[in-house]
C-alpha cells in the first residue's frame, strides 16, 4: 500500500539512537520530513544522512522537523549518529512495521532482480498529520537537494 498526498500519516512511536522514544505526534503543528533508508553506514544512506545533516540548519528555520528510519538497531544508529555527526533523530524499526504502514517495505527491482526490501522513500507531513508528499524508489544522491527545491527552500 503507497500513501498518497491527503492520506492521514500513520502514526508512529519508535526507539531512537539516543535511547528515547519518538512519537509522530509529538511534532504535529510542524512539517516533518520522515525519510525510511536501507541501511546505516552504508555509501547511499550515509550521503543521504549526511545532505539533511547539511541543510538542518535552513530546513529547521522553515519549521521543518527531519527524522529519519530504518531496520537497524538503536546501538547501530547511535553508531551512525556518532560517526558521522548525524544532529537529528534516528529512529530504529527493525521489525518493519512502520516501513510497511508507509508503503517503504516490498518489492524492488535491483539490476533487473526483484526482491523484498526497504525502498528507499521520503514523506513530507504537514502540521495536520497529512501526507504532503509521498516520494518511492528516491536516489539517495541529490534528494534533499530536490526536495528543498519542491518545497521552495531555494
Amino acid at each position: 500500500m503507497k500513501l498518497e498526498p491527503g492520506d492521514a500519516a500513520p502514526d508512529i512511536t519508535l526507539p531512537a539512537a539516543d535511547g528515547t522514544t519518538v512519537s509522530l505526534d509529538t511534532y504535529r503543528g510542524k512539517r516533518v520530513i520522515l525519510y525510511f533508508y536501507p541501511a546505516a553506514m552504508t555509501p547511499g544512506c550515509t550521503k543521504q544522512a549526511c545532505d539533511f545533516r547539511d541543510s538542518l540548519a535552513s530546513l529547521t528555520a522553515a519549521g521543518i522537523v527531519v527524522l529519519g528510519v530504518s531496520k537497524d538497531t538503536p546501538a547501530k544508529l547511535a553508531k551512525f549518529v556518532e560517526h558521522d555527526a548525524l544532529t537529528f533523530p534516528l529512529l530504529s524499526d527493525p521489525g518493519l512495521e512502520v516501513h510497511k504502514a508507509y508503503g517503504a517495505y516490498g518489492e524492488k527491482t535491483m539490476y533487473g532482480k526483484t526482491s523484498l526490501g526497504v525502498i528507499r522513500s521520503t514523506f513530507v507531513i504537514d502540521p495536520d498529520g497529512k501526507i504532503e508528499k509521498a516520494l518511492y524508489n528516491v536516489k539517495a544522491t541529490g534528494h534533499v537537494a530536490r526536495l528543498r527545491r519542491e518545497l521552495g527552500l531555494d
